[in-house]
């Protein structure tokens, strides 16, 4: 896609610290992180969310995880413990519109959501 941050970052016009490439996936350092640890990982295929995927794309992102795994090794926190964590639409948070995953760890991990109930 011409305006896709991430199709952008796949294809070297915009650069990234990258941890891991091949030909299908790019694993690199999120700009803000949310934790000591925390890299994306994305396929080089545009497809805009989780929705979007179609059925020949179960491959994709089942070697995805697998990415993901071989990632969490390389930067040491596959022992210890990390997230994997995918947003899909605009209640999620997600920000760019390309699936992706958002591996983080290097440290005790809190809630995912805060608990919006008062007990007062």
């Amino acid at each position: 896609m011409d305006n896709c941050l991430f199709c952008k970052i796949a294809e070297g016009t915009i650069p990234s610290n990258k941890v891991y490439e091949d030909d299908r996936f790019l694993v690199f350092h999120d700009i803000e992180p949310a934790a000591p640890t925390h890299v994306l990982i994305i396929p080089k295929k545009h497809i805009p969310t989780m929705n979007d995927l179609a059925a020949e794309d179960a491959g994709l992102i089942g070697e995805l995880h697998l990415v993901a795994r071989e990632a969490a090794k390389k930067l040491g926190v596959a022992e210890s413990g990390y997230r994997l964590i995918n947003n899909c639409g605009p209640d999620s948070g997600q920000a760019v519109y390309h699936i992706h995953y958002h591996l983080l760890g290097g440290a005790k991990l809190g809630a995912l959501v805060q608990n919006s109930n008062s007990h007062a």
